[in-house]
């Protein structure tokens, strides 16, 4: 019985330890997703500052940042799919988390039965010794 309650305890810090590495991986993937989203915002700002020059420019001035524009605008869409993988994987991660967070409920009320059984078997035994040194005196056994 003793060896039951401490394998389902043993079980329990192996979930709790699961747990844990999941609930780091979903929080690493969240940061990810949040640094991929303020660059997007960060080459939105980029863009839309360039053409805000004041006065007149050059021919060659203006092909450079239109130039410049383009190139703002395909990383824009790299880091938009970037984005969208990295929420992926967020998702991926918090469905992860669940599945640990489970299994480590699980490992709990295990572990909580098994020490029930064992103080219940504990209480048996202690109830049934007087029974059993009365029968010694009675030579009953």
């Amino acid at each position: 019985m003793k060896g039951l309650v401490g394998r389902r305890q043993r079980v329990l810090r192996v979930r709790h330890v699961q747990h844990a590495m999941a609930v780091a991986e979903t929080a690493r993937a969240r940061d990810e997703a949040n640094a991929l989203s303020h660059n997007i915002d960060r080459l939105n700002k980029v863009r839309s500052e360039l053409f805000e020059t004041e006065g007149m420019a050059s021919g060659a001035s203006f092909a450079a940042m239109q130039e410049l524009a383009t190139r703002l605008e395909q990383a824009g869409r790299q880091l938009d799919g970037a984005l969208y993988d990295a929420k992926r994987n967020v998702e991926t991660k918090e469905g992860m988390t669940l599945a640990a967070n489970r299994e480590k409920e699980i490992a709990t009320r295990l572990k909580d039965r098994a020490r029930a059984n064992l103080e219940e078997w504990r209480e048996n035994k202690l109830a049934a010794l007087p029974r059993y040194r009365r029968m010694q005196r009675t030579g009953d056994v």
